[in-house]
């Protein structure tokens, strides 16, 4: 029998964990009941930039599940709080490619979205136009003028930030193309790389782990994918467990020098192992 012991809190991944696109995971409500009933406090935290917090409180309660605001992280929330904590207090216009929930954080925390083609004409002598920096998230409304845009003001000398590198993104139908596609992108054309503050960076885990309270030898990640959630446990120095419910496999550990600490079907073996810990 699998026992978790000096256990915290955990850090929860949301897409391939908790379900696929919209359809949630069998076992999803006796999950969150598991955790609230055993006083497990956790920070749902996600590379996905697309949605605000709200939305993702939305979409859970459409699950049948009550989240509170601040159980919610996001790649993109981390990417706002680590833009306004590094860098100076004069950059702060920014390109965005991304949607609401990457675009709303950075609004609360001061920064100004510049449009499309809106840069900086050195030879114009118009030099207050462009933007500071790109950062670039996951956008389903994608077009060539963002792209070009962006690439301007890359090749400007906007820095170049990224909410997460994830090359996919498992959907009810299987994975389409993530935010590391346009990265990939948009390096190819600037020869700049970008730099990513969701996992696998520990960045997003050290937020969580400050929102939660906990350190990281009391405090478990869950996730489904090797190169990201499992890994960004292993650079932040904590356990995880792998769910074999999204993208990664059991076979591809093998493949790696690293690993995650254990491996579960998927939520509903998490929920009894918790329950039976607890009688015990």
């Amino acid at each position: 029998m699998i026992e978790i012991d000096d256990l915290a809190g955990l850090i929860i991944d949301m897409d391939g964990v908790l379900w696929h696109g919209n359809k949630p995971m069998d076992g999803l409500i006796e999950f969150f009941s598991v955790l609230r009933s055993c006083a497990i406090p956790f920070v749902l935290a996600t590379n996905n930039a697309s949605l605000t917090q709200q939305q993702y409180v939305d979409k859970l309660a459409g699950m049948g599940v009550d989240i509170d605001h601040c159980e919610i992280l996001t790649s993109s929330m981390a990417t706002a709080q680590y833009l306004t904590q590094h860098l100076p207090s004069d950059k702060r216009r920014v390109f965005v490619i991304g949607e609401d929930g990457l675009r709303q954080p950075l609004i609360e925390q001061g920064f100004t979205l510049t449009d499309l083609y809106q840069v900086n004409q050195p030879d114009k002598g118009i030099l207050d136009q462009g933007a500071d920096l790109v950062v670039s998230g996951l956008d389903r409304q994608l077009t060539w003028d963002k792209l070009a845009t962006a690439t301007l003001n890359i090749n400007l000398g906007a820095q170049f930030f990224a909410t997460n590198s994830d090359t996919t993104l498992p959907t009810e139908l299987g994975e389409v193309m993530g935010n590391g596609g346009v990265l990939a992108a948009l390096e190819a054309v600037t020869g700049i790389k970008p730099t990513s503050i969701g996992k696998p960076a520990p960045i997003l885990y050290e937020q969580a782990l400050a929102l939660l309270g906990t350190n990281k030898a009391n405090t478990i990640a869950i996730g489904d994918r090797l190169n990201t959630d499992i890994l960004g446990a292993v650079n932040a120095g904590m356990r995880s467990i792998m769910v074999l419910t999204g993208v990664s496999t059991e076979q591809d550990i093998a493949k790696l020098d690293y690993a995650p600490t254990w491996v579960m079907a998927d939520i509903q073996q998490i929920s009894q192992i918790l329950k039976n810990q607890k009688t015990n």
